[in-house]
């Protein structure tokens, strides 16, 4: 039984802050819970736009050091999480954010999605045996919002992780069309948000028959809000003061609100269903 072994849980994502993002309440969850958790990131982030006008200069279309700098903003936010480390997808920088599809970052010679899906799959094949991780989080095929590297980072999880013998489960993080619909209806009539609080359906979501497990991270959300605020290149977290954790909400550099649930929604890829509905390990 895969539970008398300590727990492992390995998260693949695309750039830093999709890590806190998607996924970090059930960080902090399950490193509290005294379970190994690994973080995977493919990239840099390179290519993101920048919240802090002091900062620009260090974008790609000046400096183009915004990678660094990225890097150290995923570090506060892996302590933050109580994240047991962290690994780069071939070490870091060795793959560069491709930016959106149609852009001249995809043309980049170290480009994510330009680099040799087989080398990629036997880089995180090998984090996988190294690490042994029973369970495997990552994107659904569209990458959650169609991002060319979230697609690529699914792609090459789904490969990895079918060669892995110690993944005895591999889920698919997705937003709950429910969840965020209740969410953006209390930012309506709670008013006072400083981002522009969108209609239903801009949003990308998942149809809540489609989730297969939903987890509770309610507990954890401070620790999810100072791992989003130490990415604040990418994005602003805005709370009222005297109920923080359940006005939260936040904006990328869109400054469109998206809402911080207290649960976190995955699909079931690949692995037994029972025991699975609350809780990422339940039933191994």
């Amino acid at each position: 039984m895969i539970s008398a072994k300590p727990r492992k849980l390995l998260l693949v994502h695309a750039h830093p802050d999709d890590e806190s993002i998607t996924t970090g309440g059930t960080i902090a969850r399950y490193a509290a819970e005294g379970a190994e958790v690994t973080v995977v990131t493919c990239t840099l982030g390179e290519e993101g736009e920048i919240a802090p006008p002091e900062l620009t200069l260090l974008g790609a279309w000046a400096a183009d050091q915004l990678g660094g700098y990225r890097s150290g903003e995923l570090a506060g936010a892996g302590a933050a999480l109580g994240l047991s480390r962290h690994r780069y997808l071939g070490g870091i920088g060795r793959w560069r954010d491709s930016g959106m599809a149609g852009t001249p970052a995809a043309e980049h010679p170290r480009a994510f999605t330009r680099g040799a899906v087989v080398g990629q799959v036997e880089q995180l094949t090998e984090l996988l045996d190294e690490l042994r991780p029973q369970v495997v989080v990552t994107y659904d095929a569209f990458g959650g919002y169609g991002h060319p590297d979230h697609i690529r980072a699914h792609e090459i999880t789904m490969a990895a992780a079918s060669r892995a013998a110690s993944v005895a489960r591999v889920f698919h993080t997705v937003s709950s069309q429910s969840a965020v619909s209740r969410g953006l209806a209390a930012l309506r009539a709670r008013g006072g948000s400083p981002f522009r609080v969108p209609p239903e359906g801009e949003l990308p979501v998942t149809p809540d028959e489609m989730i297969t497990t939903v987890l509770d991270v309610e507990a954890h959300l401070p620790a999810k809000l100072a791992a989003l605020r130490a990415h604040a290149t990418q994005l602003t977290v805005h709370a009222d003061d005297q109920s923080v954790y359940q006005s939260a909400h936040f904006a990328l550099t869109n400054d469109v609100a998206q809402p911080i649930p207290p649960h976190e929604y995955f699909v079931l890829a690949h692995g037994p269903v029972p025991g699975a509905a609350t809780d990422l390990f339940g039933g191994l």
